[in-house]
């Protein structure tokens, strides 16, 4: 995993020097770009990896487990359009845990899994606020835009100050119960510096692409395969890859109408966030599934 992260700290540094070259409209474009082929991409075989996970229990059918999928997605999607703050808070609370969980699942999390669970859940919202307070304008905006509730006296600043401090006191109750926490640390603080530059220096889609791509998509993709079908080769990525493809390429002609249809007007940026976190909601869920099965393995 270290050999992975020096590999996305050259991308990343490669992608500044985008940020330094590049209008922030050429910026919007690319980030847009890289999400849709890559982000997406990250989460187009939450079917495939539900149905492993669920083969050596219950084997639920494929029809039935398409129509949960399926279900939860019109469910998000009907929360944004009836309780659409409501919505968005759940979703940045459950993207929180998810890009914790991806950063902090190395560690031994069979025993006191909730103050674990609280941890990579305040290190994930940490990286986001970062990312809100260095746009805070733009974040306000889309905010606005999806849930009509004005938030432009809230401080961001406060709120990341706020988790960052209570990041620090769980990582402290996790250093004392968890054994491998400390190999962790210093990496893993030395990564939100990196972030914090990127998010800075960038412009907003820009560097939540840099992020989301960079440092989730990817390893997320290789941790799927290896579950998926043992190892990460490049031969099981075109596995996983044409396992992936229809889903994938729905979820592109999706998001391509909606960039088709707004993309003069202001209000794709929260369409486009609205529809990211409609299929966030069931892929959490299955990650979380996936992990865990790992780490039963690993118990046995």
């Amino acid at each position: 995993m270290l050999n992975a992260n020096k590999y996305a700290l050259i991308i990343s540094f490669f992608a500044l020097w985008i940020t330094v070259n590049f209008s922030f409209e050429h910026q919007q474009v690319i980030g847009f770009v890289v999400i849709f082929l890559f982000g997406i991409l990250h989460g187009a075989n939450d079917l495939a990896l539900f149905q492993k996970i669920s083969a050596d229990k219950n084997n639920i059918p494929f029809k039935k487990i398409i129509s949960y999928y399926i279900g939860v997605v019109l469910l998000g999607a009907t929360l944004f359009y009836i309780f659409p703050i409501v919505a968005l808070l759940l979703f940045i609370l459950f993207s929180g845990y998810h890009f914790g969980e991806q950063h902090w699942n190395r560690l031994d999390v069979r025993n006191n899994t909730t103050v674990l669970a609280l941890f990579q859940t305040f290190y994930g919202l940490f990286i986001l606020f970062m990312l809100f307070q260095f746009h805070e304008l733009e974040v306000k905006t889309i905010i606005f835009q999806i849930s009509t509730v004005s938030i432009s006296t809230l401080n961001l600043q406060y709120i990341t100050i706020a988790i960052g401090i209570l990041l620090v006191l769980l990582g402290s109750i996790v250093n004392s119960i968890n054994t491998n926490f400390k190999s962790e640390i210093i990496l893993n603080v030395f990564y939100l510096l990196v972030f914090g530059i990127i998010f800075k220096t960038a412009d907003l889609i820009w560097a939540f692409a840099i992020y989301f791509v960079v440092w989730h998509s990817f390893p997320s993709i290789k941790e799927q395969t290896e579950f998926l079908y043992g190892t990460f080769t490049f031969k099981n990525f075109k596995l996983f890859f044409k396992s992936a493809f229809i889903y994938w390429t729905i979820s592109l002609i999706g998001i391509a109408t909606l960039y088709f249809l707004f993309k003069d007007k202001e209000i794709f940026n929260a369409l486009f966030f609205s529809f990211l976190a409609s299929i966030t909601f069931p892929h959490v869920v299955v990650i979380i599934k996936m992990f865990n099965k790992n780490y039963s393995k690993l118990s046995k």
